[in-house]
């Protein structure tokens, strides 16, 4: 059954949605945006931290959200420091075609086996991305960028759809901008700083733990 109601303060809101819970047929899970394996497990998109590490948090950013930004070095320390955590970017960029632009070759960088070096390059940073700004950001971090435009150019559906698809996500659940996160099973419309998200990750495993 769903949790019925936040482990702390700290969670705003939790999932009330069956597929979360329990498993539905893969039917049901593939037109489901919201099931398990769209939210969390979404093979389109990179696992950083530990691929099997038992709490899932993910991060719906733009590259231009200054509040993403400062938020994106505590995940990352959070996951190094705890160890069982999968960390999950989903690009949602909603500030304007240049966040568009950056989201889309830094899910083109994946093709090259970079997907993590042009997002740390791209949240990093300073002042607003534009499009010459994004081609440079991903130079400097070693990343192909002609090759980059051209995985673009082959693979730009299924980049859209992916962008599509998290956007079609963090609609359906409620988030009204960014940063937006799931942590285990609870969404997090808002950043929260360190100790509240271990604080988080400690309610999703005694959650887990009560099904």
């Amino acid at each position: 059954m769903p949790i019925a109601k936040p482990l702390t303060a700290l969670v705003a809101a939790v999932f009330t949605i069956a597929a979360l819970a329990t498993a539905p047929p893969a039917t049901a899970q593939a037109a489901d945006p919201l099931s398990t394996d769209k939210v969390l497990r979404d093979p389109d998109i990179q696992v950083l931290g530990n691929p099997k590490g038992d709490v899932t948090i993910v991060a719906y950013s733009d590259y231009n959200c200054p509040y993403c930004r400062k938020i994106d070095p505590v995940l990352h320390k959070i996951a190094r420091d705890d160890g069982r955590i999968r960390l999950v970017f989903k690009d949602w960029p909603i500030l304007g075609s240049a966040s568009v632009h950056a989201a889309r070759f830094a899910l083109a960088a994946k093709y090259q086996g970079k997907y993590a070096e042009a997002h740390a390059a791209l949240i990093s940073a300073n002042g607003r991305l534009t499009e010459s700004r994004v081609s440079e950001a991903l130079a400097k971090a070693g990343i192909d960028v002609d090759r980059a435009r051209r995985d673009l150019a082959a693979r730009g559906k299924e980049i859209d759809a992916l962008l599509a698809r998290n956007n079609e996500q963090a609609t359906a659940l409620g988030f009204r901008g960014t940063p937006a996160f799931i942590v285990g099973k609870f969404r997090v419309p808002g950043a929260l700083d360190e100790e509240n998200f271990k604080q988080a990750i400690a309610d999703s495993r005694a959650a887990a733990k009560q099904q």
